[in-house]
């Protein structure tokens, strides 16, 4: 695995804001999402987000001692923009509960396909990349996922109470068990360069049902 930390340097304080007036920290991060679900930690270098954002490398380093440091934070922030998302389908009350989870599915696929199958999930990514190998990023991606995990369970037991689940139906594991089979279903997605992997897990998820 590739070092990923660098070594703090202090430029002197830059400018908190920018013409757009979106702070300089706020659009590392996002550019370092965007990149970073397409070509991993180890692959990007810090040098091309600056580029990308136009800011000098003495920006970087005010808001992030290390690239490490930069990850953990393109980590909560990928975290945070995912649940927002997945709150806009799984609690929409105009739907039943399983609708819901099909509806984030197809738009996920809607996603898959606008990005040409470069991206992916970045959690997913990550975890592949980093989780066994850098205890620090292990935990963080972790708790990701379980929040996630968490946000379809309860859909899920919105859905055992509209009687479209068995009433001993544990919500529970039965979240746990999509996520790990969506994780897999969008890595070979990827891989395919299709949106058939998808449509094959969830069929079989709904299935089961």
């Amino acid at each position: 695995m590739k070092q990923t930390t660098l070594t703090k340097r202090k430029r002197g304080r830059p400018p908190k804001t920018d013409g757009s007036q979106l702070e300089t920290r706020e659009r590392l991060v996002r550019c370092g999402t965007e990149i970073l679900t397409e070509k991993g930690l180890a692959n990007t270098g810090i040098d091309e987000i600056l580029k990308n954002v136009g800011i000098p490398k003495g920006s970087f380093y005010h808001y992030f001692s290390s690239k490490d440091e930069f990850g953990l934070a393109v980590i909560q922030n990928y975290g945070t923009y995912f649940a927002n998302k997945l709150d806009h389908w799984l609690l929409n009350t105009d739907r039943a509960p399983l609708d819901r989870l099909q509806d984030f599915i197809e738009d996920a696929k809607e996603g898959m396909k606008r990005h040409e199958f470069r991206r992916g999930c970045l959690i997913g990514n990550l975890g592949q990349e980093l989780g066994s190998l850098n205890e620090k990023f292990r935990a963080p991606l972790e708790e990701v996922f379980l929040d996630w995990q968490n946000r379809v369970a309860l859909c899920l037991e919105k859905a055992r109470e509209c009687g479209d689940l068995k009433p001993d139906a544990d919500c529970k594991n039965i979240a746990a068990f999509f996520w790990i089979g969506w994780e897999g279903a969008i890595l070979r997605a990827k891989l395919a360069q299709s949106n058939q992997p998808i449509d094959l897990f969830s069929a079989n998820f709904f299935k089961g049902l």
